[in-house]
């Protein structure tokens, strides 16, 4: 639960990316009916059992949305680095090996 006049809590790290999101509401005689005037809002993009799912983020989080997804992506690219010098240790070992 958030207290009033606090930073709300977000997690330390998110899965996903924060990306300003432009779309027209349908109305026809809303500003973004001609296509130039769009609305815009900051989201949470993410995937889900294959499907690409949006969730509205309130400003007061964007900025820590943000960094917890920044963090998720420079984690992710160690462990991929990590996981490519695993795989390259463990072809060479196999390669070096005598053949039966």
């Amino acid at each position: 639960m958030a207290i009033a006049g606090k930073n709300p809590k977000v997690p330390l790290v998110v899965r996903g990316s924060v990306v300003v999101h432009r779309r027209r509401c349908g109305k026809p005689n809303c500003r973004c009916a001609d296509g130039a005037s769009l609305h815009e809002a900051t989201v949470l993009s993410y995937s889900e059992a294959g499907r690409t799912r949006l969730v509205m983020l309130p400003t007061d989080r964007v900025a820590a949305v943000r960094a917890a997804t920044a963090r998720y992506h420079a984690a992710k690219a160690r462990l991929e680095d990590q996981a490519n010098a695993g795989l390259a240790e463990l072809v060479a070992d196999l390669a070096a090996r005598p053949a039966r």
